[in-house]
């Protein structure tokens, strides 16, 4: 069986954790647990959350965004979390925003036959949830 690894390069791997804590209702992955790691897990995924100082122990360094600079507004990925109902997707929607995410795109039927809304992290990380 594969298991998805899935990681962030954040700016506050704390504040990211309890976001994603508190919207997934997930338990940390206290075992990878580092200085400039934390992560939440199911069976079959982990979401990390990496601190900048894993640019340059992936050898990074040169792609690390300017802290003077907001953070590029461009979108090259994204996680979709798929939910049980309608209904978790509404509420996870409502859930995220009072989280201090952002709501990009509110619930929606799609051209495929999924109910899904598109958000962002307090670190403005798109993400999707969708139940089928």
């Amino acid at each position: 069986m594969t298991k998805l690894w899935f990681n962030l390069l954040c700016r506050d791997i704390e504040a990211q954790l309890r976001f994603y804590q508190a919207l997934l209702q997930l338990p940390e992955a206290e075992g990878t647990r580092s200085p400039i790691y934390r992560a939440v897990e199911t069976e079959h995924f982990q979401l990390g959350f990496n601190a900048p100082e894993a640019y340059a122990l992936l050898g990074l360094a040169d792609r690390r965004p300017d802290e003077a600079l907001p953070p590029p507004r461009s979108v090259t990925g994204y996680a979709t979390f798929m939910l049980d109902t309608r209904a978790a997707v509404d509420s996870a929607s409502t859930h995220a925003v009072a989280l201090g995410g952002q709501l990009i795109k509110p619930p929606y039927a799609t051209y495929y036959g999924q109910w899904q809304a598109v958000l962002a992290d307090p670190e403005d990380n798109v993400f999707r949830v969708s139940a089928k």
